[in-house]
């Protein structure tokens, strides 16, 4: 077994200490604003803890008995689901085509398409766009402007250039169709960077506030995320509840924390389910040229 060098030991372990201070200071705030989720309304603010002295989850019953808060959640779910969906379906047809050798002026398109990563129409002339084709007030202002990502067709199409061409040339040979090829070959090969697309875009969609602040008027279609806006950073309970937030029943500093939980550990929980496809999709789909 070759031995390490000092200056190797010293440089793992100076790593190692500072992925173990970068890890503290970003799980820390986490633990913080949960402790003080789970305090009861009595604690005071400089009394709180990484590990709560008392367990209770009236704050989080009480954040969810609010409407508005139950609508917002299930406006983000609904925009979560519908734009991943569409994203993910989207990229992976385009970037299906792009990844043939065979297809006309592919290079013309390709630079054509990374361009779109550095030039943009802007904020009013968007406004303009989503207020005149009718998509105010719906869900489809808040998907369909970032439907198609150049980065990640980009990188799905690196990935599925890394798929042999031979396995469709036998398909082809066994008189399959292109729609075949790409639901029954492409598709299952390419689960990978599936599950990355998938997972940029649902966390993309999930924390997603500043479109819904512009394209709806209707209090009532408002994201989750402009409900904790104006809850954490506004104090108006008052205005999304007839309970006001500093009403004796609650802690104003407990509710916010708890409002911002029950905004961040839904898509916290996405990740188990994709994290062992995320990194070999991230990796494939960089590296090809």
């Amino acid at each position: 077994m070759k031995e390490t060098s000092l200056g190797s030991r010293i440089f793992d372990t100076a790593n190692v200490l500072f992925m173990i201070v970068l890890s503290f200071t970003t799980i820390y705030p986490f633990l913080y604003l949960l402790t003080l989720s789970l305090s009861p309304n009595d604690v005071s603010f400089v009394q709180i803890r990484i590990i709560p002295e008392r367990v209770t989850f009236n704050n989080f019953i009480q954040v969810l008995n609010y409407d508005y808060v139950i609508k917002g959640f299930l406006n983000t779910l609904q925009r979560t689901v519908l734009g991943t969906v569409l994203t993910v379906s989207v990229t992976i047809a385009a970037a299906y085509v792009l990844a043939k050798s065979y297809f006309p002026h592919r290079k013309f398109w390709t630079v054509l398409i990374i361009m779109t990563m550095f030039f943009n129409g802007g904020l009013i002339p968007t406004y303009l766009l989503i207020k005149n084709l009718g998509l105010m007030n719906t869900v489809w202002a808040l998907t369909l402007p970032i439907m198609v990502n150049a980065f990640q067709l980009i990188i799905a199409r690196n990935f599925m250039m890394s798929i042999p061409e031979e396995l469709e040339e036998a398909a082809k040979i066994d008189g399959a169709h292109e729609m075949y090829i790409l639901w029954r070959i492409v598709i299952p090969l390419s689960m990978p960077i599936i599950a990355t697309l998938g997972l940029w875009n649902a966390v993309n969609h999930w924390n997603q506030w500043f479109d819904s602040l512009i394209y709806m008027t209707e209090r009532d279609l408002d994201v989750l995320q402009v409900v904790m806006r104006r809850i954490v950073l506004q104090g108006q309970m008052d205005l999304v509840s007839e309970t006001p937030i500093n009403d004796t029943r609650g802690n104003p500093e407990t509710i916010k924390a708890a409002t911002v939980m029950v905004t961040t550990i839904p898509i916290i929980l996405v990740y188990p389910f994709v994290q062992k496809y995320f990194v070999k999709g991230m990796m494939v789909g960089s590296i090809k040229g």
